[in-house]
């Protein structure tokens, strides 16, 4: 897990850097996920409502809607495809993309629609975590107290 400004970023994962959405490849699924700056940027999240599980979204459209007491914000598709499964545990305990976001704090899981394709457009590896640094220092965000 690479540490940059304070922000955890697995090292692992693929990044929408500017809309902090983390990917990550889990055989033919794709599990998406608000990233560690992402969640300290809203603060407390307080609701999360996911598109229903069956439809199909296009890159960068929204997957899910995140309230906390500051913000509501879309999470948008990383890749095209199907949303075959979304995480019904962050209703009743919305918290979870706080305390796990890499976790038990995923938002939803697809079935993409061309992974080789789009991936290569989402920020990933030492580069990706890399960028990620830069956008951070460009705007000026850092995860701690």
């Amino acid at each position: 897990m690479a540490l940059v400004n304070n922000c955890n970023l697995p090292e692992d994962l693929y990044y929408v850097v500017d809309k902090h959405v983390w990917a990550r490849r889990d055989g033919e699924l794709v599990t998406v996920g608000m990233t560690d700056v992402a969640q300290n940027l809203a603060k407390t999240i307080i609701a999360v409502t996911p598109k229903a599980a069956g439809k199909s979204v296009a890159k960068g459209r929204n997957i899910a809607t995140v309230e906390s007491g500051k913000w509501v914000g879309p999470v948008p598709a990383p890749v095209s495809g199907e949303i075959v499964e979304v995480n019904t545990v962050l209703t009743g305990s919305p918290s979870l993309i706080n305390t796990d976001p890499y976790g038990e704090g995923w938002v939803a899981r697809l079935r993409p629609a061309d992974w080789d394709t789009e991936a290569a457009g989402l920020a990933s590896g030492p580069e990706g975590i890399e960028e990620y640094r830069r956008f951070l220092d460009e705007q000026g965000i850092n995860c701690g107290g």
